[in-house]
């Protein structure tokens, strides 16, 4: 008897132990619930933060194209494209300023110690080729305006020495253009007489060539005009050859640019 009390005692003793083991089991169920509840939530929250971000971003970017001056960039076939906005400053040419006259000489040209003709007073020439040149002369004259010389054919005939003159006087035959007897030549391609501040001017393209086809003739670009009882003349110049791969542009601009002070 005493044994069977023994007995059911323990048995009262360890069945609550089960009922408080099942019941710790039945409690962490709704923890784990909640953790998952809890770990959707902060996913959820950060695919929302990561949506905002990105929204945010995509109207920052919007806002910075809108309000943001499109500078140009683009350049053309054969110049450097200028990526940061401002225009470039041209480098190709520098300004002279001479003794009542100014001019524009490539920057590519230096000066040369050569005097050719009467009254020079500058002479540039390509530092790759001589041929290509530039030279100013000033001499005094007894005429009030350019247009006291006559034309600017006329005015040609009477400073041709600018063209060269033939050295050559022997005998020979008419060809490759040339007469008989000729070795040189000279055709005006152009002329124009502008007036620039009220001062009058004579323009003047011409093509030189000779009969053992030296660069294949000469492109000749003559200005001229009077003031306070002095000829100015600029004559720029390139071979043939040379003119039309490039250094047209070059002769062309420094001749258009001369003027009077």
């Amino acid at each position: 008897m005493a044994s069977t009390q023994c007995f059911l005692h323990h048995h009262a003793l360890t069945t609550p132990t089960r009922a408080s083991s099942q019941r710790q089991v039945v409690s962490t169920k709704p923890n784990h619930i909640v953790y998952k509840a809890q770990k959707q939530a902060v996913q959820e929250a950060d695919a929302t933060s990561l949506v905002s971000r990105r929204l945010a971003l995509t109207v920052l970017i919007g806002a910075a194209a809108v309000g943001s001056k499109v500078s140009p960039a683009d350049a053309a076939y054969g110049e450097a494209a200028n990526v940061f906005g401002k225009p470039k400053t041209s480098t190709d040419f520098l300004p002279y300023n001479g003794n009542g006259f100014k001019l524009s000489i490539p920057s590519k040209w230096s000066p040369s110690k050569e005097v050719e003709y009467p009254g020079q007073v500058l002479r540039f020439e390509d530092n790759f080729d001589s041929t290509s040149n530039v030279a100013v002369m000033v001499t005094a004259t007894d005429k009030k305006s350019i247009t006291d010389y006559g034309s600017p054919e006329e005015f040609l005939s009477q400073v041709d020495y600018l063209l060269g003159k033939q050295a050559f006087f022997g005998q020979t035959d008419a060809e490759g253009g040339f007469d008989a007897n000729v070795v040189a030549t000279a055709n005006i391609l152009e002329s124009s007489t502008p007036v620039i501040d009220g001062k009058q001017y004579y323009n003047l393209s011409v093509l030189t060539r000779t009969a053992d086809g030296d660069e294949g003739g000469k492109h000749q670009l003559i200005t001229a005009t009077v003031k306070d009882g002095k000829l100015y003349i600029c004559k720029a110049q390139a071979g043939d050859k040379r003119w039309f791969k490039g250094a047209r542009r070059f002769v062309e601009s420094t001749a258009s640019s001369f003027s009077v002070a």
